[in-house]
């Protein structure tokens, strides 16, 4: 037994690889069992949040850790959040953590709810919160001004299927992007169920009202098609989780996952779209090779060094296709040829299977790297379901500028 004081409770003495329960007790009233295990944790750097694969607290909406997304406040502090997801669960509700020591420890701040596949961004000195209300759900909108405390009830921007087997909205948290006057992201249409998902982004002018539901603008949607050049051979799910970045001749493109682990080549290609206006479908462009696309990544422009960067879950060979246990940051001149900076994440010691770092969001600091992982070890159900969020650093990422 342990005494909390200032909300914050150490507990000494426990026993290594060993599941425990915890309850609270204060003036005779017990609260639910929560479940956690001791044990190492691949990877380094810091837990944000930890998720044991058994405890039900968030059954409401699923039982595993997603969708990483972080951001530094306009107030200075650290500010991220995960999701709650499990197999056709709700999947409904978004944690918001904070730390103000550097990331070094982090706090529980609010909860978001409905809230799914969230992005957080800064837009003139506000935060804001970008999501769905459930997997295919409707596209959210909503606005925080006091550091990421409390939200503004969402404005529905696009409604969607709110249902797993069903063509809607798919999104992760992915950059936001100013360019040519207008905040742009980018989303799908369509479902797993239904055969995949259709290429389109979004935007709305700079100086509006973000909120408003009128001020945006869609894309129509684009499908896959097989034949164009450059695609891979065999049967393809397509594409989805597009990243949006601006190339050095100005142009704004979508660099998109691409599922081809039963294709020939089996990895190893990207494909990149040109946004041509707020209202036309995207342009084709073709194939990138880059080592990271059967997972979701994010590619940021860096004005120092005049270089993109990328943290990926690095494939090696068609024999680790699947693997996310190697994390590996690149980075590039032209956003078109890739190079290998470093490793960040190496766990290919453990099994593939039940172990896995993945969905990294980041953000440029100084001269350092910040960014946040979900994480499945340490008796994960599978490398896919994580039970941990954890924050890192790249220090002196500029080093692995290209010349």
């Amino acid at each position: 037994m342990a005494v909390a004081r200032d909300n914050f409770c150490e507990f000494t003495g426990l026993e290594p690889d060993t599941d425990y329960e915890l309850r609270l007790e204060c003036a005779g009233e017990r609260s639910r069992a929560r479940l956690f295990r001791t044990g190492e944790r691949a990877g380094g750097g810091v837990t944000v949040n930890y998720l044991h694969p058994e405890d039900g607290f968030y059954a409401f909406s699923g039982q595993y850790l997603c969708s990483p997304s972080l951001i530094r406040a306009p107030q200075g502090h650290l500010l991220c959040s995960m999701d709650l997801f499990g197999p056709k669960a709700p999947q409904n509700l978004s944690l918001i953590f904070r730390s103000d020591d550097e990331g070094r420890t982090w706090h529980w701040v609010c909860d978001l709810f409905p809230c799914f596949w969230g992005r957080l961004f800064v837009h003139r000195g506000d935060i804001y919160m970008l999501a769905c209300s459930t997997e295919y759900g409707d596209l959210l909108i909503g606005k925080s001004t006091d550091g990421g405390n409390t939200f503004s009830p969402p404005s529905v921007l696009w409604r969607g299927a709110c249902h797993w087997a069903e063509k809607g909205i798919h999104k992760n948290p992915q950059p936001v992007v100013c360019w040519k006057g207008r905040i742009w992201n980018s989303c799908e249409w369509g479902s797993w169920a239904k055969g995949g998902h259709d290429v389109m982004v979004f935007s709305a002018p700079e100086d509006s009202d973000l909120l408003d539901p009128a001020s945006w603008e869609f894309t129509p949607p684009v499908s896959y098609d097989s034949t164009w050049p450059g695609a891979a051979k065999g049967k393809s799910v397509g594409l989805l989780e597009g990243s949006l970045t601006v190339l050095p001749d100005g142009r704004l493109v979508n660099l998109m996952r691409y599922e081809i682990a039963n294709c020939e080549p089996s990895y190893g290609k990207i494909m990149y779209f040109e946004v041509v206006a707020p209202d036309r479908p995207l342009s084709y462009l073709g194939t990138i090779d880059f080592p990271g696309n059967h997972a979701k990544f994010v590619v940021k422009y860096d004005e120092t060094s005049r270089c993109y960067y990328s943290i990926i879950d690095r494939l090696r060979s068609h024999e680790h296709r699947l693997d996310r246990n190697l994390v590996s940051l690149m980075v590039s001149r032209d956003c078109i040829s890739w190079s290998l900076a470093a490793d960040i994440i190496d766990a290919t010691d453990k099994d593939p299977k039940l172990t896995g770092f993945q969905y990294t969001d980041f953000i440029f600091d100084g001269d350092d790297i910040l960014y946040l992982t979900r994480a499945a070890d340490n008796q994960a159900h599978s490398f896919h379901d994580a039970n941990y969020s954890v924050f890192g650093k790249i220090e002196r990422f500029r080093r692995y500028a290209l010349k």
